[in-house]
């Protein structure tokens, strides 16, 4: 599993109309105007899944590659370094992980929209995309899989 953080800025139209939206829904007002947003990346965090439609796959645990790309709100002081202040990422995998054990999934379109829930569950999380790959679906595939993405609100 690799994990990245990537500070940088984005300023785009669609992100200031959520932070419109935010300030509707009674979020701190100093969290819905803060730029910039910045996003936290897991990458390759692989996991084995109960997953498919097919008679095979309910019988044993198959590869899953999971990637996240959350945008989350910008911090009121980037200097606190406060661990309390940011989504945490290692929680973020462990409940992830905690999802495999809750049972048989058919389709990685229903676990990508599990998995974004679960990251918007954090309300300093502005939009999560999720990317589920099974690496071993088909044989001259390096993996097949969806990327969803959902934002606060949807």
């Amino acid at each position: 599993m690799r994990i990245v953080a990537d500070s940088t800025a984005t300023a785009s139209a669609a992100l200031e109309e959520e932070a419109r939206s935010l300030r509707e829904d009674g979020w701190r007002q100093e969290h819905a105007e803060a730029a910039p947003i910045y996003r936290i990346l897991v990458r390759d965090l692989d996991i084995n899944w109960s997953i498919g439609v097919y008679d095979h796959e309910h019988e044993a645990v198959q590869p899953i590659r999971i990637n996240l790309d959350l945008d989350a709100y910008a911090l009121e002081d980037w200097e606190a370094d406060d661990y309390a202040a940011v989504p945490c990422y290692a929680r973020l995998t462990e409940r992830i992980r905690a999802l495999a054990a809750e049972g048989h999934v058919r389709l990685v379109e229903t676990l990508a929209h599990r998995i974004a829930q679960l990251c918007l569950e954090d309300r300093r999380v502005a939009r999560a995309r999720v990317r589920v790959e099974k690496p071993e679906a088909l044989k001259n595939a390096e993996s097949v899989g969806v990327e969803v993405e959902f934002s606060r609100g949807e």
